[in-house]
C-alpha cells in the first residue's frame, strides 16, 4: 500500500511540477475527490462524520496530494466533506470554502478559481457532475456507493480542458 502511495505521489509531483511551470494566471488545475468512508452506524443520518478508516483516507489523501500547493480547498456542506478537505487545507494553510451543487462551474466560481490550483471534496454524484460540467459534456458516470477513491484532475489552459482520472484505492 505504502508503495503504491509512493508512485502515485511521484506521479502527481509530475504533473504538478508541469501544471506549475506555466505561468500564466489562464491556466487553473482542479482536483476533485469524494469524501472518504463516512458513518454509515444511523441510516437516517443525513450528515455523518467520518469513520476511523474514513480519517485514515482523508490522511492518505494528504500523503498523495503533498506536493501540490493549493490556493483554494472547497467542500460541500457536510462533516464528511469537509473533514476529507481539511488535512489539505491544514497543510496549506487555507480555510475550507463550502460551495452549493445548486450550479456547477458558475460564473463566481470560474472568477474565484481563474489561475489557481484548487482541491473540491464532494460526493459520488456531484465530483464527477462538476467534472463534466467544466469540461461541457457528460463523460463521467456517478460513482459506485462504495468508490471513495477516485482523483479526477482537470486543468484548464487558454479555453482548453484536458482531464485525468486516476483512481486510488
Amino acid at each position: 500500500m505504502f508503495r503504491l502511495f509512493t508512485i502515485i505521489s511521484i506521479a502527481l509531483f509530475t504533473i504538478g511540477c508541469k501544471a506549475q511551470e506555466h505561468t500564466s494566471s489562464d491556466v487553473t488545475t482542479y482536483y476533485f475527490i469524494r469524501h472518504a468512508e463516512k458513518d454509515r452506524t444511523k441510516p437516517t443520518e443525513d450528515n455523518p462524520h467520518l469513520t476511523a478508516k474514513g480519517h485514515e483516507r482523508a490522511q492518505n489523501w494528504d500523503t498523495v496530494l503533498q506536493h501540490i500547493a493549493f490556493d483554494a480547498v472547497y467542500a460541500t456542506d457536510y462533516y464528511r466533506t469537509k473533514e476529507t478537505g481539511q488535512p489539505i487545507a491544514d497543510r496549506n494553510k487555507l480555510d475550507i470554502i463550502t460551495y452549493t451543487t445548486e450550479h456547477y462551474f458558475d460564473e463566481n466560481f470560474k472568477a474565484a478559481t481563474k489561475g489557481k490550483t484548487v482541491l473540491v471534496v464532494g460526493h459520488s454524484n456531484t465530483s464527477p457532475e462538476f467534472v463534466n460540467a467544466i469540461l461541457g459534456t457528460k463523460k463521467y458516470d456517478h460513482m459506485d456507493d462504495d468508490n471513495n477513491g477516485n482523483l479526477y484532475i482537470v486543468t484548464l489552459n487558454n479555453g482548453n480542458a484536458i482531464d485525468r482520472l486516476l483512481r486510488i484505492n
